[in-house]
């Protein structure tokens, strides 16, 4: 799947955000009152289509977990819109969104920790059947196992318990138990970084193969850009609560434009040449992510931008394409 946003209209689009915010508010002093915020995700937008998967990549805490979370209405949005299907979500009370759980569903990055110890495997995964449809106790029964074969499970694991697994198989139940109500976006909060190199191979090629057969559309949360790369059609680059770069796979990898993705890409672990330690030196990233609560003026970036100038400091830059409307930035150097 390649090049999905090419020729797509509207009625193409499964998620659509809308200047999306959401912030935490921070108590202090003796009646608690709020002296501050912290922005978590900051005017963030962006559509994904049907079919495709759209990466989402960023340094630990720059609002990409959040960010899904607030999707899938998790957490209430501060500001903004989310319209799935077409059908605006974002201010629905919870009891409303319940009917929209049937098409939305996520994959969490623990999979020990999101799965009930107490609750056995079957109850794990028909536990949303019990909850969404009507279906009877067999027919719950034989969903489940038709699932579970699917993600690579075997029907006598029905009866045994999450900690009888490993971590590849224990997400294998995460997949199953998402996947059993045939939603239509799955969001995939970093679904194998706690898993071993190999195993997450397997676990992602699974994901694929899961996405061709119930015509899935994954919006995929990670920080390793090589795992993004394997998985994405579009990736789209968080930092400090914002996007700030977005485009299809080959040309983000070929030629990334913000500086701060150049220097995610530099640090992807390559055996070393003259060339490849110039090319380094020239995007590497130094100092530590500044804090949400007080974020810097202008540019989130600029404090750790070896190009910043006058401007970054003074004028946020907006999501602008400066060559084709596929490929957008938020950097002055092209505007």
């Amino acid at each position: 799947m390649t090049n999905l946003v090419q020729n797509k209209g509207t009625e193409d689009k499964l998620l659509d955000v809308h200047h999306i915010k959401k912030y935490f508010p921070i108590k202090g002093g003796i009646l608690k009152r709020t002296v501050a915020h912290l922005k978590a995700v900051d005017d963030v937008s962006f559509s994904v289509f049907k079919g495709e998967t759209l990466g989402i990549v960023g340094e630990s805490g720059s609002g990409k977990s959040t960010l899904g979370r607030v999707i899938l209405r998790l957490l209430d949005p501060t500001e903004g819109e989310i319209y799935f299907n077409g059908d605006e979500i974002s201010k629905l009370k919870q009891r409303q969104v319940r009917s929209y759980r049937r098409d939305m569903q996520m994959v969490f990055q623990d999979p020990f920790g999101s799965l009930n110890s107490k609750m056995s495997v079957a109850e794990l995964i028909e536990e949303p059947l019990l909850v969404q449809t009507n279906l009877s106790r067999q027919e719950r029964k034989e969903r489940a196992i038709k699932i579970m074969e699917k993600v690579g499970l075997r029907a006598d694991d029905r009866l045994k318990y999450p900690h009888e697994f490993s971590g590849g198989q224990r997400q294998r139940i995460s997949i199953a138990r998402a996947l059993i109500i045939n939603p239509q976006l799955v969001i995939c909060d970093e679904p194998v970084s706690a898993l071993d190199v190999s195993i997450q191979a397997q676990v992602l090629n699974l994901m694929k193969d899961l996405q061709d057969e119930f015509s899935l559309t994954y919006l995929f949360i990670a920080h390793d850009l090589s795992v993004v790369k394997h998985i994405s059609d579009r990736i789209a680059v968080m930092y400090l609560g914002r996007i700030v770069e977005i485009a299809p796979k080959r040309a983000l990898y070929d030629n990334a434009l913000h500086p701060y993705t150049q220097g995610l890409l530099a640090s992807i672990p390559i055996i070393d040449t003259d060339d490849t330690k110039q090319e380094r030196k020239k995007t590497r990233i130094t100092g530590d992510l500044p804090s949400p609560v007080n974020p810097p003026t202008g540019c989130p970036f600029r404090t750790r931008c070896p190009l910043a100038h006058e401007r970054c400091s003074v004028e946020r830059p907006e999501l602008k394409s400066p060559e084709n409307d596929e490929h957008l930035v938020a950097c002055h150097l092209y505007t």
